[in-house]
């Protein structure tokens, strides 16, 4: 699903230590997420979602913005897959920007 994608993404760039998906009984999936710390400060400091279901909001790989001058993500949903800024730009391909993270 997009949202465990979501978290590969926020792992693979060390905002968080993992996560975990579980089964409810209602049928429903539950995900518990470990959050990272770095000298007791929460290593996410802010999350902004970019595209939202009224607006989308697509980049082409030349026009994806730094975040806070690189010291932040974009997770960007591409055609090949979902992916932090860095990998997509890597990969050559723009889509989608989801979020931001910093």
């Amino acid at each position: 699903s997009l949202r465990v994608n979501v978290l590969e993404v926020l792992k693979d760039e060390g905002f968080i230590r993992g996560f975990s998906e579980t089964e409810r009984d209602t049928g429903q999936s539950e995900i518990q997420i470990e959050l990272k710390y770095h000298e007791g400060d929460p290593v996410i400091k802010e999350i902004k979602r970019i595209s939202k279901p009224g607006r989308r909001v697509y980049s082409s790989v030349k026009s994806m913005p730094l975040i806070r001058n690189g010291l932040g993500i974009s997770i960007v949903s591409t055609p090949k897959g979902v992916m932090s800024d860095s990998s997509a730009r890597n990969e050559n391909v723009g889509g989608e920007i989801l979020c931001t993270v910093f």
